[in-house]
């Protein structure tokens, strides 16, 4: 009888709601976002200890921040910009081209950075309980303060080459970063979680954002990619499958708001339109992957 009895609780307690406890023994309301704002003295210290620990024992420190998207910039504009002629017919490229490259290099750290922050927290997740969306969203504040100093660096640039467009053209700077930051984060609550049961996701993970960078108009235009499909005789379909990749509209949308010599013909018709698909479908996709994230997080420690 008692064996059935206790059978019977554990259906019962198994059957309840997951509810969080605050230290006072109250149920916290509001749900996720209640909990994770709660906790934001917590995130703020994950963000500054992942700062500090990238550029640890290093001597220059935070300047390595600008240093090495700037040469990378400078081998993406002699290399493809200047030897290769990619800067024919793009002018002002050199801005066009760092412009590309720091909206992207936002994306890349905020899904190199969550991929792996369940498992290098793994110790912190085996110990205490803290809502284990913290950790991705504390590689995502790091990755912007490292993309706050270089998009400085952008607009100083563009000041000094007179690219800047007019003010209301650099508007387009807001929906362009919702755009990237929904999908950077839902990428990165998602493979944060995979990456827990298979290690291999993190080293999957470059080789996509290899071709992802290749499958933007960062360091070639918009209007390349269509005179190269009319070239070859290619279904129009294929440029609007393009077109509606998240990071490509977030790279053009970006363009737009610091690339002044830019003109129509450098742009797919209904940008904004575009954009505001793009960022309600990533809403729907975001909810989704924290779904999924709240599925897979049972296991994360016995895993770990």
């Amino acid at each position: 009888m008692r064996t059935v009895d206790t059978a019977e609780r554990f259906a019962r307690v198994a059957a309840e709601p997951f509810a969080t406890i605050d230290s006072r023994g109250l149920r916290v309301r509001g749900g996720k976002l209640r909990e994770i704002l709660s906790r934001r003295q917590l995130l703020s210290l994950l963000v500054r200890r992942d700062l500090q620990a990238r550029y640890r024992d290093s001597a220059l420190g935070f300047l390595w921040t600008v240093i090495r998207p700037l040469i990378q910039f400078l081998m993406y504009y002699l290399v493809l910009g200047q030897f290769l002629r990619a800067a024919d017919g793009v002018p002002q490229f050199a801005i066009y081209l760092f412009s590309g490259l720091t909206i992207f290099g936002f994306f890349s750290d905020m899904v190199f950075g969550a991929t792996g922050s369940i498992v290098g927290n793994a110790g912190l997740v085996k110990k205490i309980y803290v809502p284990r969306e913290i950790f991705p969203l504390a590689s995502v504040g790091a990755a912007g303060f490292m993309f706050f100093v270089q998009l400085i660096v952008l607009i100083a640039a563009a000041i000094a080459f007179g690219a800047l467009p007019a003010p209301v053209q650099m508007l387009w700077f807001f929906p362009s970063l919702f755009v990237v930051v929904v999908y950077g984060v839902t990428i990165g609550l998602l493979l944060a979680a995979l990456n827990v049961y298979l290690r291999d996701i993190q080293y999957l993970t470059e080789v996509v954002m290899m071709l992802a960078m290749w499958a933007s108009p960062i360091v070639y235009s918009w209007s390349m990619v269509r005179s190269a499909l009319e070239r070859f005789h290619l279904p129009t379909w294929i440029l609007e499958v393009y077109a509606a990749n998240p990071l490509t509209i977030g790279v053009l949308g970006f363009h737009r708001a610091f690339w002044g010599p830019g003109g129509p013909a450098d742009y797919p018709e209904n940008l904004g339109l575009r954009m505001l698909i793009a960022g309600v479908v990533g809403v729907v996709l975001l909810w989704g992957a924290h779904r999924a994230f709240n599925r897979m997080q049972g296991n994360f420690a016995q895993e770990l």
